[in-house]
């Protein structure tokens, strides 16, 4: 089972980056709205990290 540890400060996962409302809507999007996110996570992921590193 995958849990999520949302970091409270920036607001997202630290394992998926998904935002809490995404968390807890992620059943109800569509798949294209899925899509878009997935495809977000990567830029979302490297501005967390540089955000950290600062």
């Amino acid at each position: 089972m995958k849990v999520c540890f949302v970091d409270p400060k920036a607001g997202v996962c630290l394992g998926c980056f998904r935002t809490m409302e995404e968390l807890g809507r992620w059943t109800r999007y569509s798949n294209e709205e899925r899509d878009a996110i997935m495809q977000a996570l990567p830029e979302r992921e490297a501005a967390y990290r540089r955000a950290r590193e600062a």
